[in-house]
């Protein structure tokens, strides 16, 4: 569980609590399920992460757009807020830049949300060189990105990273050294799931 979930969640019943004091009784139920729902939305579940010399998915969601740009191919995951919002690394190595880029907060399934919206973006270097870059992007609702790693920290495939709050997106770019494992539409789950394998 991340620790937000259970400041929410206290804050909302507290909430409540005064709302029945100085109403009725019946007016905490609205706070009440507020406050469950955070505590579901921050889960945190543990997850088995696969070996070999693949990259497995940093976020929850449904993969939305596969696209080439400049020799490298983009992967873009739109999380609903439905999904983990726990974010994890792709693959193993040392983390060499984290940028955050200030921007829009525009619905974050659009295409335009990759280059103006609020993100954050990490490269990871693995042992042999490969480098593989992934951006937490800010939605329409998501304006909050954590990110817990700082560069020079060394990371292992599927670690946890940050978390984006409520709806958002993660896109994953991968170089020539690549072969993609999804397709859009697919479902993944961060940690769990291959979304690329080396070649």
């Amino acid at each position: 569980m991340v620790i937000d979930g259970i400041y929410y969640a206290l804050g909302l019943l507290a909430g409540g609590a005064l709302a029945g004091y100085l109403t009725r009784p019946w007016m905490a139920i609205p706070f009440v399920i507020l406050a469950m729902f955070c505590l579901w939305f921050f889960r945190d579940p543990e997850r088995a992460v696969p070996g070999g010399a693949v990259a497995v998915s940093p976020a929850d969601g449904k993969v939305t757009l596969i696209k080439q740009i400049d020799g490298k191919t983009r992967v873009s995951i739109f999380l609903n807020v439905f999904d983990v919002h726990v974010n994890r690394t792709p693959i193993a190595g040392r983390v060499v830049d984290v940028k955050y880029q200030t921007g829009k907060f525009l619905v974050a399934s659009k295409d335009e949300a990759s280059t103006d919206n609020e993100m954050n973006t990490m490269v990871v270097e693995a042992p042999d060189g490969v480098r593989v870059a992934f951006s937490q992007i800010a939605g329409l609702i998501a304006r909050r990105i954590i990110c817990s790693k700082k560069v020079g920290d060394t990371l292992a495939a599927g670690e946890r990273m940050g978390y984006i709050k409520f709806g958002s997106r993660v896109d994953v770019w991968f170089g020539p050294e690549w072969n993609i494992a999804v397709k859009v539409g697919d479902r993944v789950s961060a940690a769990s799931s291959v979304i690329a394998k080396r070649k």
